[in-house]
């Protein structure tokens, strides 16, 4: 029998190549682009058919929203009620989802079964009708849920914050209650035809993806989904920051303040961006970070603190987000500010850039866990107009960023004094 020596860490074996798995691509007999990633081990199937958002309008902001939420609100032919049993029925999962920059209908479902659920899927993306008594629904639902949400200072603090850096577009939408009110079932219809329509639309498949489910996909949709004669607008109004740098809502009750401090920054198209990611990752990014370390573990202001970098189709971000102490606020945010010029003026140690490098890789690795995460990966890089060297270029400079070079991403992109900061409860 074999006795662990606990004085000798585990061998770590480091990532040298990550496999990809690529697409195969192809298009619909009506133009819609399609990308296949065919596992062939089960006899599952996952559909994800992805919209551009139409230019967001300021007189009508929340119509991308909503058209995509109420799409399985009921067509011609079946109820709301109806589209969820007959999906139900043959064990699929039938989603709507919506992102600053895209909506997506994404079905899942046995390949045995996929005709009968994919006509479910071209009924809707057809045929919804918006009924007046699910908008009805949907606009007392949306206002309840945002008056709840606006007692919650994490999520006032978010919205001040984005509205700050992106002001009146998409990225920057703050939704009040009258914004629901303005909402109507012949805006939606309208909204609907123009951005539902195959040359507004991605196709990724995953999963087992055979030609019959490729054939499958074309014949359901074949004749039956076409273009409109009205051109499909989906360039986004320009980013405004806000000259103001300090937003602080006062809730004179509050037990805790809601701390969002960033500012406006690059996107995964930059060139930086793998190595801001590292950086980003030591201050930051994981259970680890410095930010964790000083603020939860060793000061006891907050359960947790960390920092991101988003990569939006027109925008990125650079952020800071914790809920701490009411009392402690004001140190919270010294502490911060402290962090970040420790990693300006001096160097991250060889052994902490090491555990991060690590941790980073590993990360990636073990979000490739099956087909559909290779996918998600691909719409990563396919939406923002990349290819798969991207990965290389991340793997490589997570393998071989230098201390200097963090030091030096630090000094050129971070200025504490220009961030925008944004407290909600006492300061």
């Amino acid at each position: 029998m074999s006795i662990l020596n606990r004085q000798t860490p585990p061998q770590f074996n480091g990532v040298d190549n990550i496999q990809f798995i690529r697409p195969q691509q192809s298009t619909l007999a009506n133009g819609c682009n399609v990308f296949t990633f065919d596992s062939g081990d089960q006899d599952l199937v996952r559909i994800e058919l992805i919209f551009n958002n139409l230019r967001f309008d300021a007189a009508k902001p929340l119509l991308n929203v909503a058209v995509n939420t109420m799409l399985t609100d009921g067509t011609t032919k079946r109820t709301a009620a109806q589209i969820a049993d007959r999906i139900d029925y043959y064990g699929a999962f039938f989603q709507v989802d919506y992102s600053y920059d895209l909506s997506q209908v994404t079905l899942y479902s046995l390949t045995k079964h996929l005709k009968t659920t994919l006509d479910v899927v071209k009924d809707v993306l057809t045929d919804s009708i918006f009924p007046e008594k699910e908008l009805e629904t949907f606009v007392r639902n949306q206002q309840q849920k945002l008056q709840v949400s606006m007692q919650k200072n994490d999520f006032v603090a978010r919205r001040i914050f984005n509205k700050a850096l992106y002001g009146n577009t998409n990225y920057g939408l703050a939704a009040e209650p009258d914004d629901f009110k303005s909402l109507t079932r012949a805006d939606l219809l309208a909204h609907f035809k123009k951005m539902y329509q195959p040359a507004n639309c991605t196709i990724i498949i995953a999963g087992k993806a055979d030609p019959e489910i490729l054939y499958a996909v074309n014949s359901t949709f074949e004749g039956s989904w076409g273009g409109t004669a009205t051109l499909t607008d989906i360039t986004q109004p320009k980013p405004e920051p806000s000259a103001e740098r300090f937003f602080y809502q006062e809730k004179p009750d509050a037990l805790q303040s809601a701390i969002r401090i960033g500012t406006p920054f690059v996107n995964r198209n930059h060139p930086d961006f793998p190595a801001l990611q590292v950086l980003n990752t030591i201050l930051g990014g994981y259970f680890g970070s410095r930010l964790m370390a000083n603020i939860r573990e060793d000061k006891g202001y907050t359960y947790g603190i960390g920092s991101g970098v988003t990569s939006l189709k027109n925008a990125g971000t650079f952020f800071i987000a914790s809920e701490v102490g009411a009392d402690v606020c004001r140190s919270a945010v010294s502490e911060i500010e402290k962090e970040i010029n420790l990693l300006k003026n001096e160097l991250v140690a060889e052994e902490e850039l090491s555990l991060v490098r690590n941790y980073m890789l590993g990360s990636l690795l073990g979000s490739l866990e099956n087909v559909f995460s290779h996918a998600d990966k691909f719409k990563n890089l396919y939406f923002a107009g990349l290819d798969y060297d991207y990965y290389d270029r991340y793997t490589d400079t997570v393998k071989t960023i230098k201390p200097d070079r963090v030091q030096q991403l630090a000094q050129q992109y971070w200025n504490f004094n220009n961030f925008y900061k944004v407290i909600v409860g006492k300061y």
